[in-house]
């Protein structure tokens, strides 16, 4: 079946006029694309046209198809079927080298960049100019530093492109990408979930260059899952579910509310605390407590907390307040200096993540990409390795697997966590970041931990897909696990918290009760030292 605007492309191109009209109107149209795996499509009769000089949001639940199309568009995947119309040039397919050559770069949200390199090594990467010394070609480093300068300048990274990558931040590393993309004069940029480590200044520093690129004449599509600032930043937002085309409005004049009903056709539940939650929990049993933690680089210092049955902790701050260096000392992934940990009233001694894993803990880190799963490994191995080493010996080093089991455990996992896939044996690299998720807290469910630490746990994540996640939280909660929650959102931690306990400098500086707790709270108490040290 033939999309409404792929006819009305086919109506116009009857005319040369018309084809010239839209040659200089779209920078790319991607018309009635589907995409088949086996035992699923991942995109269905899809139609996408992005305009010279717009800023195109594409949004849509985990699994909806926005991945899948971006990387046809980038010449990742090959379509099953449909046309793609660049540069006046009509593909059924784009490869890797097409795409480039054609002016089309993709920003991941897992960033590219190489961190052994220089900032201008990373930009020419693979196309380094050169130039002769008689018969031989040298690397022409004087251009290269020359060009790598006036293109940090444009995207406003004020380094020295001869500083190493792995020196620099993130968001800087986001600006090298988006320098990368100019240097290989991208007519086209791919940005997925740009924002999703970026603090709220450095969002407004990207939205900067993005609208300099959008006066460019470049084309922008914009990924991301934040409805607030598709609205700020986009001219138009496509929808897709379920690997279909929902629909195309003027961001102008839409609300998140509309966004949400073309999304999931449902709405989304705001609060997930307990209906009966008491005003504290002081007066219920203490499943975990964490006495005087400090650690040598002081980026945590002589930190205490409970955390009582039935109650979701929450853990709010600035970046770098010391909310996840806390959590990666509790697990036994960074040294501590000085504290002690109880779990129902026992001490126990926690010096590695397999004595963590071992006592019951578990940890959803916030990177799940690089610290959350194995690539090379499938789903039901990627469930099951936690129950093995759990039960293993030798840190983990000695036992058998068990094909049979590693099965029924990611079945079980894959029911009652509502994982989305073709079978427990794909990969788990095919799956959405949602789906991934779930996965990641399969494997911690299915080595029966006790308490479980959520450290920014639903980064890069849909609002569909967020819901499920709150909700899990809290059945964990109230059958009697321990619920820990790290995250940068404050509506999440408003949402889904009992107490919220707030991080500066290293500090638990204040406690909130969830019938207390607002945004205004929150806020003054993780930047109280910086309004007093700048007035």
């Amino acid at each position: 079946m033939v999309s409404v605007l792929a006819a009305q492309r086919v109506r116009a191109i009857k005319t040369e006029g018309g084809r010239k009209n839209l040659e200089n109107q779209y920078a790319i149209e991607m018309l009635n694309i589907t995409k088949e795996f086996p035992g699923i499509k991942a995109n269905d009769n899809i139609t996408l046209q992005l305009r010279r000089g717009e800023i195109h949001a594409l949004l849509g639940e985990n699994g909806a198809g926005k991945s899948t199309l971006m990387k046809i568009l980038s010449g990742v995947y090959q379509p099953t079927e449909g046309e793609i119309i660049v540069g006046g040039k009509s593909y059924k397919r784009l490869t890797p080298k097409d795409s480039a050559e054609n002016g089309i770069s993709v920003i991941y949200q897992e960033l590219s960049v190489i961190n052994e390199l220089s900032i201008q090594e990373n930009l020419f990467v693979g196309k380094l100019p050169m130039k002769k010394y008689g018969p031989v070609k040298v690397v022409d480093y004087k251009y290269m530093n020359e060009r790598a300068k006036e293109l940090l300048s444009k995207v406003g990274l004020k380094r020295d492109p001869k500083t190493l990558v792995e020196d620099i931040s993130i968001s800087e590393k986001q600006q090298v990408e988006i320098a990368k993309a100019l240097a290989a004069d991208s007519k086209v940029i791919i940005m997925d979930e740009p924002t999703a480590s970026l603090t709220s200044e450095e969002v407004n520093h990207l939205f900067k260059i993005v609208r300099q690129l959008k006066e460019e004449g470049k084309g922008i599509v914009f990924i991301s899952h934040k409805l607030g600032e598709i609205i700020e930043i986009g001219d138009r937002v496509s929808v897709l579910k379920d690997g279909a085309y929902v629909g195309t409005r003027d961001v102008k004049g839409v609300t998140a509310d509309d966004l949400v009903t073309m999304m999931v056709g449902r709405k989304i539940q705001n609060t997930y605390q307990h209906e009966d939650a008491p005003d504290t929990y002081e007066n219920t049993e203490v499943i975990f407590e964490v006495r005087n933690l400090s650690r040598k680089d002081q980026k945590v210092k002589n930190v205490s907390f409970k955390l009582h049955k039935g109650e979701i902790l929450g853990f709010s701050g600035l970046v770098g307040s010391g909310r996840s260096e806390m959590m990666n000392a509790i697990f036994g992934s960074e040294p501590r200096s000085a504290g002690d940990i109880f779990i129902h009233g026992k001490q126990v001694k926690i010096n590695s993540p397999y004595s963590a894993i071992k006592n019951g803990l578990a940890m959803v880190t916030e990177n799940r990409r690089e610290t959350g799963f194995f690539y090379n490994f499938d789903i039901k191995q990627n469930i099951s390795i936690l129950p093995f080493i759990k039960t293993s010996k030798g840190k983990g080093t000695i036992g058998l697997t068990n094909d049979k089991f590693e099965k029924e455990c990611a079945e079980e996992q894959k029911k009652n966590l509502n994982i989305k896939c073709a079978s427990v044996d794909q990969n788990i690299t095919e799956l959405s970041g949602g789906n991934q998720q779930k996965v990641i807290l399969g494997k911690w469910l299915a080595a029966d931990s006790q308490i479980i630490i959520f450290d920014e746990p639903t980064k890069g994540i849909d609002i569909g897909s967020k819901s499920e996640i709150y909700t899990l939280m809290r059945k964990l909660a109230d059958e009697g696990k321990g619920v820990l929650v790290v995250s940068s959102e404050l509506p999440e931690l408003l949402s889904v918290c009992d107490t919220i306990a707030v991080f500066r400098e290293g500090k638990i500086v204040q406690t909130f009760p969830h019938k207390d707790a607002t945004e205004e709270k929150i806020i003054m108490a993780s930047t109280a030292d910086l309004k007093e040290r700048t007035n």
